[in-house]
């Protein structure tokens, strides 16, 4: 199946990106690792250190494939990554000494976000929460609507809405998916609820019992069909606590009781054949 091309590319969030225009103002040269900075504007939060090194291990081998882009720093002779930052930590592992780069003159920070926006979107490499902090950026710092955002990735404007909503998670949950211990469709599901408790102890119950989407959804629809209700862990130890003390008081006999919301199993202790026989009677079971 041919990949889908994101949107109209970085030309349809600034005209300063359009193909061919402003080439007399680019050039490649080879640039010290040393006189080269980080994007500040890097959506990307974490680097995978295992690809990183087969990256590294490829650059000593064959070189670079692909110089990174530029742009001059506000400090003489050094220079910013506007793309390819990537490469360029891969390069450091490899003790690459100068790195091809194409320089471009001048890209303002609106400019610098977008084509690290779009780089990073179009190999794959964001998580669900760091591309979600860059479309937030892009909204909120540059004033980009979520429409011109969606034309410019190739997505769905609901798409946008939907990686915005994830931020409105707890940060433990978002940590999570930062992680990709849950998916994006994980964090979709949880975003539709408003109980922060119930939010964590899904996301919990989802890594523990390796729980699809699917599964999520439905426990989710079951939950506001008003059928019985999925509590959270702290809720669920107050029940049982609550239930304990009062079969003790029942029974005038030890209780314990150990399990899950899903299985678990009850003891009732006694020290003699009195204890025992008043159990059966609060039980009311009859003994031929």
């Amino acid at each position: 199946m041919k990949k889908q091309v994101l949107g109209r590319g970085l030309e349809s969030l600034s005209p300063y990106f359009a193909p061919n225009k402003f080439q007399s103002e680019e050039f490649v040269i080879s640039i010290s690792l040393e006189k080269i900075r980080p994007n500040r504007f890097q959506p990307r939060n974490k680097f995978d250190e295992k690809k990183l090194q087969e990256l590294a291990i490829s650059i000593k081998k064959y070189g670079l494939a692909q110089p990174i882009l530029v742009v001059p720093s506000v400090v003489p002779g050094e220079y910013e990554i506007i793309a390819g930052e990537r490469r360029f930590r891969a390069a450091k592992l490899a003790d690459v000494k100068t790195i091809k780069a194409i320089v471009r003159k001048s890209v303002d920070d609106k400019q610098r976000l977008d084509l690290a926006l779009i780089e990073n979107i179009q190999r794959e490499n964001l998580n669900p929460i760091e591309e979600a902090q860059a479309y937030k950026k892009l909204l909120d710092n540059f004033k980009r609507t979520h429409e011109e955002i969606a034309q410019a990735v190739g997505k769905d404007r609901s798409v946008i809405s939907n990686f915005l909503r994830l931020l409105l998670l707890p940060n433990e949950v978002q940590e999570l998916l930062s992680e990709k211990k849950l998916t994006l469709g994980h964090g979709k599901m949880l975003a539709g609820l408003e109980d922060e408790e119930q939010i964590k102890y899904l996301a919990q119950q989802i890594i523990n019992e390796n729980l699809s989407v699917r599964t999520i959804e439905r426990l989710i629809a079951e939950t506001k069909s008003n059928k019985p209700k999925i509590k959270p862990k702290k809720q669920f130890d107050e029940m049982l606590i609550k239930l304990k003390e009062e079969m003790q008081r029942k029974f005038s006999s030890k209780v314990n009781i150990l399990g899950t919301e899903n299985k678990g199993k009850i003891e009732i202790r006694y020290g003699s054949l009195e204890e025992l026989e008043r159990i059966r009677a609060v039980l009311n079971i009859e003994i031929g």
